[in-house]
């Protein structure tokens, strides 16, 4: 597709697949890099740093490590704890592809691992990630970055395409044990829900209304995905009671080449 078929297709339908982001180097370097913050992870639990918080250990795993390593689930702010990743959230193929769909300034909300180990990784209840986040309006554009094969079988993730026209909703706890059901809402229409499976190195884009989800990982392979939540900077902060009146955020192309904006609550 051009870009602007790239662009009326993630409109009407809410994703875009963009295969082969990553070249076999980069997939490669991304693997090290996950077992260096798995390792990084056991130094801070060990030392008791509060920055092991970003660090969320699989809740239905039936150990907490396997060997010497963490079982984790999900490594937040990954820009603050590789180098690598905060490259990779400005890949430039990647980010032309935001642009066309956001317009030239970009500002990053969200950099994220999302980890499923080996027999472990646990479902993710369908939801639409604005429903959780204090942006809007609700138009954010999510970078789901395939750094292992993604499957049926290892929990790829699912899509209901035109879900991103239903309106904001409300969703219950994403995290799922691995027979647990995708949703327990009886008014839900998943007869249009689709498999997005996806080789190493490509990537889906979808919008922050899309409902989503995934199964979980009951293969004995991992399968890790680095997300990146991208927006411009006509959607507004706002936050909740109790929380910080303005909020910085990493500039990933444009605003004269800032490499951070605040955005303050009215």
């Amino acid at each position: 597709m051009n870009p602007q078929q790239q662009r009326r297709f993630f409109e009407e339908r809410g994703y875009l697949i963009v295969p082969d982001l990553l070249d076999d180097d980069e997939i490669a370097a991304s693997r090290a890099e996950i077992k260096r913050l798995h390792q990084l992870a056991t130094d801070l639990h060990t030392r008791e740093d509060p920055l092991r918080g970003h660090f969320q250990r699989e809740p239905f795993a039936h150990n907490h490590n396997r060997g010497d390593l963490p079982i984790l689930r999900k490594i937040e702010n990954t820009r603050n704890f590789s180098d690598f990743f905060a490259r990779l959230s400005a890949h430039p193929n990647l980010v032309s592809t935001i642009q066309n769909l956001l317009g030239n300034d970009l500002l990053l909300f969200r950099s994220t691992l999302m980890l499923k180990p080996a027999l472990h990784g646990s479902a993710h209840a369908l939801h639409q990630d604005s429903a959780y986040w204090p942006m809007e309006p609700p138009a954010l554009a999510t970078a789901s970055i395939a750094l292992d094969d993604a499957t049926s079988q290892n929990g790829c993730i699912k899509v209901i395409p035109r879900s991103h026209h239903w309106g904001l909703q409300q969703w219950g706890h994403i995290a799922q044990a691995q027979d647990a059901p995708l949703s327990d809402r009886e008014d839900l229409d998943l007869s249009g829900q689709i498999d997005v499976e996806l080789k190493a190195g490509s990537a889906v884009l979808f919008h922050s209304l899309m409902v989503h989800g995934s199964g979980p990982n009951q293969t004995e392979h991992s399968r890790n995905t680095a997300l990146y939540a991208y927006f411009s900077p006509h959607v507004r902060y706002v936050p909740g009671e109790g929380a910080p009146r303005e909020k910085s955020f990493p500039v990933i192309a444009g605003l004269n080449d800032a490499t951070e904006h605040t955005l303050v609550a009215s």
